[in-house]
């Protein structure tokens, strides 16, 4: 038994009985750490928002050696394991990961940790031992067990976490929510699974983006995107719900300073388009498959169809709702994406759909019609984008009044 100090990603050196012990994210600088701050995690228990793993006798393996999702091509299997909340003694901005596992050849395994910043706000999904972007008090773990031979299985038998708090370098929270232009490319795929675990419907309302870091449960809308039509006129704001096209681990919203790979690339710019036009890292992705188009985000048919009536693959601006600071609120309906209007009434033109569970940024309110629904009666309208209003009863805000200024 090893025991190996990596910051990140959870790849460990195996003996050749295969058993290690791998410390992800050691501190690589002095750091002070708050009380009751360390914990075990839970691997027993595994509900509807883990993914292909199994949990028997307290060792967390891939429940099946040869699944894996919609973008996973190549023989092997993949899994991932969410904990519940954790409450820290005092406020972290940094959660490292001592893990005892066996790791055959081709396999490994990824820990990954988030904090929540508000009543439905959340970090991204940040490598184990890498620093937040704030201090919190409540965390999660995510761990992620790969394989790349069908029938070679990972297991994990222990998963040991410590938070401290470490210099900050990194601020990524902004006044105003990133958007960059990307080719959009239709996903389909009904019947499939997303990575994570959503079955595949007709004309389903999800993204998919090239990197786990903004990678929102089954049934929730933490991570949510405005992907419009680039002259303005038809928006989806649509959860994300599955990783790619493409690559993986490519945040290519994010800085340099934080990106997880292809930090060269400019911000903004998906690895994929680089590959595609400019022959970076040869024309292939990070799985070694010759990119074959610039795709930095897939739609689901029903964002692609019925939210933005595209035809055909094609540019589309997208906000990654997240990275802003407005308040926010979580569509909430039957089911059905609602209609986004162009202004505070429901006979006005509609400008494109909001997804049920999306989490949309609120950036001021209006009065307007009275409508009746989930949440009551309200002549509220909530502005969510530019020339694009929703009735603040469909929206979960944890207020009954207006929580946004009056546009």
């Amino acid at each position: 038994m090893i025991r190996i100090m990596k910051a990140g990603r959870v790849t460990a050196a195996v003996l050749a009985a295969g058993a290690v012990t791998a410390l992800a994210g050691a501190p690589a600088q002095a750091a002070t750490a708050p009380s009751n701050t360390n914990w075990t995690a839970d691997l027993s228990t595994v509900d509807s928002n883990d993914v292909n793993i199994t949990g028997a006798g307290g060792t967390l393996t891939l429940a099946d050696a040869a699944w894996h999702r919609t973008e996973r091509v190549f023989a092997g299997s993949e899994g991932s394991l969410t904990t519940a909340e954790h409450k820290l003694g005092s406020a972290a901005n940094r959660v490292s990961a001592e893990l005892t596992a066996d790791t055959p050849k081709g396999t490994s395994v990824d820990v990954d940790v988030r904090g929540r910043t508000g009543v439905n706000d959340w970090t991204e999904w940040t490598p184990a031992g890498t620093a937040l972007k704030s201090a919190v008090s409540e965390v999660q773990v995510r761990i992620s067990l790969h394989s790349t031979t069908d029938g070679v299985r990972p297991s994990v038998k222990g998963v040991t976490l410590s938070a401290d708090s470490a210099p900050q370098v990194n601020a990524l929270a902004a006044a105003t929510a990133l958007t960059y232009k990307v080719f959009g490319t239709r996903e389909g795929l009904t019947g499939q699974t997303t990575a994570n675990g959503h079955v595949i419907t007709s004309r389903d309302h999800f993204v998919a983006l090239p990197s786990g870091r903004a990678l929102a449960g089954k049934g929730s809308g933490t991570y949510t995107v405005r992907v419009c039509k680039t002259d303005g006129s038809r928006c989806e704001y649509a959860p994300v719900w599955d990783v790619g096209p493409w690559n993986t681990k490519d945040d290519y919203w994010n800085p340099a300073s934080v990106r997880a790979e292809y930090k060269d690339l400019p911000q903004g710019q998906p690895e994929a388009y680089a590959a595609y036009h400019n022959g970076y890292n040869g024309g292939k992705d990070d799985l070694g498959y010759k990119v074959g188009n610039p795709a930095g985000i897939d739609l689901a048919d029903g964002v692609f169809y019925d939210g933005l009536g595209m035809s055909d693959n094609g540019n589309v601006n997208v906000t990654y709702l997240w990275t802003g600071s407005d308040k926010t609120g979580v569509v909430s309906t039957a089911g059905d994406p609602m209609n986004v209007r162009a202004s505070a009434s429901t006979s006005a033109a509609v400008k494109g759909l909001a997804a049920n569970y999306a989490k949309v940024n609120i950036e001021c309110y209006v009065e307007g019609d009275t409508v009746a629904g989930k949440f009551g009666t309200t002549n509220i309208w909530d502005r969510i984008g530019p020339n694009n209003y929703v009735s603040d009863t469909y929206l979960q805000t944890g207020s009954d009044g207006p929580v946004a200024p009056h546009c």
